[in-house]
This record gives C-alpha cells, structure tokens and sequence, in this order.
C-alpha cells in the first residue's frame, strides 16, 4: 500500500511540476509540495521499515528521498503483487486440491509436455501446486525484505540504534578475539620456555652436580666449563623468550630500532622503508611491530622467501604497515598466527588484509587508526 501511495504521489507531482513549470511563483510552489509530500513519505517508509523488518536508518535527504521513493515504489508495488497473488492462488489450488481428496469430488486433469503425457488426479495435483506455489511465495516475500533493508540502507545508512548495534556486535567479537589472542600468546611462551629454558636449566643442573661429586680435578674442571657454556646458551634463550614477548627497543628506541633487530635476526634479507613522521601512539606502535614481526618469521620459515620488504606510511588517518615476500605464498588466513594478529588489529578499528596466492607473492597489510602521536625520549641513564 505505502508502494502505490508512493507511486501515486510521484505521479501526481510530476504532473504538477510540469504543468506550473512555466510560472516562476507556481513552479517554487510545486517543488515545495513534492518535497514536502516525499519527506511526509519517506518518513512512512522509516517507520514501515523500523516496525516491520526491524531496521533502523536515518533520514533520507530530500534530493535522494526522490530517487529511494521513486525505486521503493515501483519494485514495493510490483514485489507485494506477486507475493499476493502468489498466495492466493496458492491457496486456491491447495483449497481445491485437499477438498477434492476428502469429498472424493475429483476429477482426471490430463499433462501434456513434449514428449509426455500424463492424465493425474485433480487433487494430489492441486494440493502439489497450492503447497510449491506457498513456497515460493514465502521465499519471494523473504528475498522482499532482504531487498527493502538493502534499499534504504544504501540512502540512508543504517541510523543510530542500528549503528550502535552493530558496535556493540563488533566489540564483543574483538573482546572474545583478544582473549584468544592473550591465551594464544601464553601457550607460546610456555611452550619455549618448557622446549627451551627449561631443558638447558635441566642440563645445566646435571652437569653442575656431576662436578660436585667429581673426584678427577680434570673432569670437575672439564664439566664446569661446560656448565658455563651451557650458562651463557640458557642466558642467551631466555634473552631470545623475552625479545619474543615484548623487545625493550620498541619503547627505547622506537618502531624503526625494534623492526631492525627483526631484520638481523630474520635470516633472510628483509628491507625497511620508515615513512613515518612522528612515533604513533603506543597501542598502534605494538601492534604494527608483531604484525611486521609474525609476517617477516613467516616468510622466513614457511614460505622460503629470498627477499621481504617492509613499509610503514601514513595519512591523515591511518597507519600502515605492507609486508610483501617473494615466497612460495599459500599463506592461510586463518592459521594461529595470522588470525591472532588479525584479532589484535581488529581491537584497535584496523583493517587486516592478507594477500596470499599459491605460488607468490605474498602481501600482508595492517590499516590502524592514527589515534593521536605521542614524542617519547629515551630513559635516562
């Protein structure tokens, strides 16, 4: 009804429009009326909207409420007429059909298609297409709704409760998202510490106690001095754990020192172009360095890339980091590593994007929010 009511008054204002265009006075007249009229509609077809479908949008404007009244129009009056016929005539045949099975009142329908030719009972008949003609009634209905929220959602936009839903959605998946992330995280250092730290502390102990109880001055002294080399390994494992979990430099020295230590401890050739002006805030600075990091050990391990190029830019807006290898590509999204930094960028109103055919090259990038710049010096000494 609103879609012929909508029809009906673009028809009539255009006339109207057409008729007083010659007159300066009537013409001002008729723009006000037919804006006036699809402001009054439209706003109907908000309210329509938000009591049927459930979908909230803000305010068209005048000048597109023309356009979204006149397509809402045409495809409202012409989707509602086949959705009723459709049931109706539906109904009919589903009516006739399982009123001819109980009264025994039917009668022999003959079928004719090329090639066959079937003579059938009136009401299995009936009833078959009462019940298939409901059915895609019902789904023409649906596939209506779909595109009416399609419709004014691409004028409108979705309005505030919908926004704020849709806010609440995306902050309660990147909530359960850093969680994850956190958890992952743990299970990774507990990992090294158990495979590494933990076996060289093992080793460490036996050899410290096979040299107390030594009674040979030469092998007491032979297996202190692998104690002390297998001292400095544990020293050295437990500094690689920690330059794993947070490297010092990235809050000393800042994004460019931290990537540099990646790039010496890749082993692979890995490339930095630093265009950034200013340090971004800490949060941002974090989460640009382990997307770079993750990127650059996977390059390295598993995808036997000779060459890895990082480049750090920023707008107005955003900040981003692209790191491309010339790898074997193949690189799943959804792996532990990369779906964990996508969780951590999509915390912080990031976008992550991972670029990956089989056979290479492999682009991954990292699109975070300004968010502000902050000047950090360097502890004193």
């Amino acid at each position: 009804m609103t879609g012929a009511a909508g029809f009906g008054f673009l028809c009539v204002a255009g006339v109207l429009v057409a008729i007083l265009w010659a007159w300066p006075a009537g013409r001002r007249a008729a723009r006000r009326f037919a804006a006036a009229g699809t402001a009054r509609l439209v706003a109907l077809e908000g309210a329509r909207l938000a009591a049927w479908f459930d979908h909230d949008a803000h305010a068209v404007p005048v000048r597109s409420g023309y356009g979204y009244l006149a397509l809402r129009a045409t495809f409202g009056t012409f989707a509602s007429y086949l959705t009723f016929v459709g049931l109706f005539v539906g109904l009919l045949f589903l009516s006739g059909g399982v009123g001819g099975l109980l009264s025994d009142a039917s009668y022999e329908v003959p079928l004719r298609y090329p090639g066959v030719r079937l003579t059938v009972d009136s009401g299995p008949l009936g009833t078959a297409y009462g019940l298939v003609l409901l059915g895609l009634s019902a789904l023409w209905g649906a596939a209506t709704v779909v595109a009416e929220r399609r419709l004014a959602a691409y004028f409108a936009g979705p309005g505030e409760r919908e926004a704020m839903r849709r806010r609440i959605a995306e902050l309660t998946a990147t909530r359960s998202g850093i969680v994850r992330a956190v958890d992952d995280e743990r299970r990774r250092i507990e990992r090294d510490l158990h495979d590494g730290v933990q076996q060289r502390g093992v080793a460490l102990g036996m050899l410290l106690g096979r040299a107390r109880h030594g009674a040979d001055p030469a092998a007491v002294t032979a297996l202190v001095d692998q104690a002390y080399a297998e001292s400095r390994r544990l020293l050295d494992e437990l500094r690689d754990v920690a330059w794993r979990v947070y490297p010092a430099a990235l809050d000393e020295l800042g994004l460019r020192a931290a990537l540099a230590g990646v790039a010496e401890r890749a082993g692979v050739p890995v490339t930095v172009r630093h265009g950034l002006a200013e340090r971004p805030m800490s949060e941002i600075e974090t989460a640009l360095y382990f997307v770079a990091r993750e990127a650059i050990a996977n390059a390295a391990k598993h995808a036997g890339a000779r060459r890895v190029l990082v480049v750090l830019s920023e707008d107005e807006h955003a900040v981003t980091a692209e790191i491309s290898d010339d790898g074997r590509g193949g690189a799943d999204p959804a792996g532990g590593g990369l779906s964990g930094l996508e969780r951590r960028v999509l915390a912080l109103d990031g976008v992550f994007e991972v670029d990956s055919p089989p056979g290479g090259p492999t682009r991954i990038t990292a699109t975070l929010p300004r968010g502000g710049s902050e000047r950090r010096e360097p502890p004193c000494a």
